[in-house]
C-alpha cells in the first residue's frame, strides 16, 4: 500500500496495490494492477481496508474518488491466486468473510462520500467495490458484470446482498444467473448509474461532481451517510449473514476446481 498525504505529484506505485493519496479535502483511491486490469489481489483487499480506515479517521477528507489505474477500473479477483486457497473450505470462508468482506466493510462503514470513477471493465469484485460507492460515474465505453458462475463458484452471500441492494433484483439475477455483461447506457437506464461521459471527460465530469460535496457542510454530510446506512443496509445484511453457515461448502466441489484451472489452463470449463 501507498500512502501519500497532501501531494500534488502522483509518485510511481508497484503493480498490485491500493494507493491513497489525499490533497487537501479529497481522498483519492486507485487500484494499481493494471497487468490484469486491476483485478484485486489479497494484498490489494488488505490495502484498501487500510486505506478506508485511514480515511475514516481524518476529520479533514470531505470526499474520496475510487478509480483504476490506466482505464479500467477493475476486472475482478486475481484468479491466478485463487488454487492457492479457494478449494478448502475454512481458507474459502476466511478469504471472503475477513479479506473481502473486510474491505468492503470499512468502505460502507466510512462516513465521507464516496465516488466511483468507472472506466474500461468493471466486473465481479470491481462491481462489489462499486457498489459501496455512494455515487457512480462511468464513460460510454465501460462494461459490467459478475461472471463468476463460468468459475464454477457463486458469489459470496455477503458480496451477494451488497451488489443486489446497489444493482437491483433484476440486473443482478442478470448477472448471476446467465453471467451477462451488460454496458453503461443500460447501467445508467437500471439506475446503478448517476452519470454517463466520453472517456477523456470522466475525471473533468468527477471532478465537477466532488466540487459541489466538498463545499457542503461536513458534519451533516456524515450524518446523512450514516442514516443512509442504517435506512438501506440493515435488513439485507442481516439475511446475508443466515447463509453464511453453509456458504462455502462448495469449496471442495469439482465443479469449483474445474472452473478455475480451466481459466488458468485458458480453456472451456466442462461442467
Amino acid at each position: 500500500m501507498d500512502m501519500g498525504a497532501n501531494l500534488n505529484v502522483s509518485e510511481p506505485v508497484a503493480p498490485g496495490c491500493v494507493r491513497l493519496q489525499i490533497v487537501g479535502p479529497v481522498a483519492d483511491v486507485t487500484l494499481v494492477n493494471p497487468a490484469k486490469f486491476n483485478a484485486m489481489s489479497r494484498a490489494m483487499w488488505s490495502d484498501l481496508r487500510s486505506v478506508f480506515l485511514r480515511i475514516q479517521s481524518d476529520a479533514q477528507v470531505r470526499c474520496a474518488v475510487v478509480q483504476g489505474a490506466d482505464g479500467n477500473f477493475c476486472a475482478g479477483g486475481d484468479i491466478s491466486e485463487y488454487p492457492d486457497f479457494r478449494f478448502v473450505e475454512s481458507s474459502l470462508r476466511d478469504f471472503h468473510e475477513n479479506e473481502v468482506w473486510g474491505a468492503l466493510q470499512a468502505m460502507l462503514a466510512c462516513d465521507v462520500p464516496i465516488v466511483a470513477q468507472i472506466q474500461g471493465n468493471c466486473m465481479g469484485a470491481g462491481v462489489e467495490i462499486a457498489s459501496c460507492c455512494d455515487l457512480r460515474v462511468a464513460c460510454q465505453a465501460s462494461r459490467f458484470g459478475a461472471p463468476i458462475a463460468k468459475l464454477g463458484f457463486p458469489m459470496a452471500p455477503r458480496e451477494a446482498a451488497l451488489v443486489l441492494g446497489a444493482v437491483g433484483e433484476l440486473t443482478a439475477r442478470e448477472m448471476l444467473l446467465s453471467a451477462a455483461v451488460l454496458d453503461a447506457p443500460t447501467m445508467l437506464q437500471r439506475g446503478f448509474l448517476n452519470q454517463l461521459a466520453e472517456s477523456q471527460q470522466v475525471a473533468v465530469t468527477v471532478q465537477r461532481l466532488v466540487d459541489r460535496m466538498v463545499a457542503l457542510a461536513p458534519l451533516a454530510t456524515r450524518a446523512n451517510k450514516q442514516a443512509l446506512r442504517v435506512l438501506t443496509q440493515a435488513q439485507q445484511a442481516q439475511a446475508a449473514i443466515n447463509l453464511v453457515a453453509d456458504a462455502y461448502r462448495y469449496a471442495a466441489s469439482d465443479e469449483h476446481r474445474e472452473g478455475i484451472l480451466a481459466f488458468a489452463q485458458k480453456r472451456t470449463p466442462k461442467f
